[in-house]
């Protein structure tokens, strides 16, 4: 196999235990560096050594501009609107598969690596490439990968998708790597500290007017900080007590600037509408169709039925409700071990509602 392979190295050891894996299986491999300021800055020594162990040629590409106009602006905005979006999902869409693929083209590169836990295969019948999770449910990574077309998918690599953390660790000790034992990152990126209130105040210059917290029938109970501080599902950082016992954020409506609070039983619902569908092994979802879902990354799938309403819609029922589904979150579907795709949550139902 005479390929050259961009692999992607952020400076972990999973990017580089990619790598690794790849001149393994005989590709030719250049290490890529994304800079995106200052996500990823931290890394770039890290993965200029690791490339020299493996003796490979290393790139950095600035992309900051781009990173802030596709992954930070939009991130920001989705905030200012009362939702609360992924940034890592649309990173994937935008950047490691939108503009690190249009340099790996650019350059005569044929495929893009990174060191996602997820799985790819070909689909013979359909000629359609397929996501499916991770072999080690504990480490998938699939979700944040559910918005890639298929064009993403068919130049994409993910050699680690088979493997364990722990088996990632003992490639990159065994090749001598200084960073096999690196801890993962946890934060998004661009908000290492977490606190995105601060952030998103820093980036636009601009301050959020205080407003009121208010009860699901419009009682007033207070005043919050500004809509930019909450998301749904949230108690810490209210500045409130109930005598019926804890409040939770229900909704952030920046229509008027309002936050409305419940209790925890508030929060659960069935049904959610979805936008921007992204359908992976077909192009179009027939009929009221079984499946699993999850609503955030970092949760179980639970089963449910999803209709296509529309060229790029979705409804989704749960069998049983579940909490805070969230606006600007992404809703991703699997059927056992494939993924179906994936789209936004623009709204939660209540139950018998449209």
């Amino acid at each position: 196999m005479n390929q050259t392979t961009a692999a992607a190295m952020s400076g972990g050891v999973d990017s580089t235990a990619a790598a690794l894996l790849l001149l393994e299986g005989g590709h030719t491999v250049e290490g890529v560096t994304l800079r995106l300021a200052p996500c990823g800055q931290d890394g770039t020594e890290d993965a200029r050594a690791a490339a020299r162990v493996l003796n490979i040629p290393h790139h950095v590409f600035d992309l900051t501009g781009l990173f802030q106009e596709k992954v930070v602006s939009p991130f920001v905005q989705a905030y200012e609107m009362g939702r609360t979006p992924n940034p890592c999902v649309l990173c994937n869409r935008e950047i490691k598969f939108g503009a690190l693929l249009e340099l790996a083209r650019e350059r005569g590169w044929d495929k893009v690596a990174t060191g996602h836990y997820a799985r790819l295969d070909l689909d013979a019948g359909s000629g359609r490439w397929l996501l499916k999770k991770a072999a080690r449910p504990e480490k998938d990574q699939s979700y944040v990968l559910a918005m890639l077309t298929q064009e993403q998918l068919s130049r994409a690599l993910f050699p680690l998708g088979g493997l364990a953390k722990e088996e990632v660790r003992t490639l990159a000790a065994r090749a001598g790597m200084a960073n096999a034992h690196k801890g993962d990152s946890q934060d998004i990126c661009f908000i290492p500290d977490g606190d995105y209130s601060a952030f998103i105040r820093r980036h636009t210059g601009r301050d959020y007017p205080p407003g009121p917290f208010l009860r699901e029938d419009g009682t007033p109970l207070g005043r919050h900080e500004g809509i930019i501080a909450y998301t749904v599902g949230q108690r810490r950082g209210l500045g409130m007590s109930s005598n019926s016992g804890r409040l939770y954020v229900k909704e952030v409506r920046p229509a008027d600037n309002a936050v409305v609070l419940s209790g925890n039983e508030g929060l659960f619902a069935r049904s959610l509408t979805a936008s921007g569908l992204n359908l992976i092994p077909c192009a179009r979802l027939d009929g009221p169709v079984r499946l699993r879902a999850k609503i955030r990354y970092r949760m179980a799938e639970q089963p449910c039925t999803a209709w296509q309403t529309g060229e790029d819609t979705l409804r989704l029922t749960f069998d049983s409700p579940q909490r805070a589904i969230t606006p600007g979150q992404t809703v991703v579907l699997y059927d056992g071990d494939l993924v179906l795709g994936g789209a936004v949550i623009e709204r939660s139902l209540p139950d018998g509602k449209e």
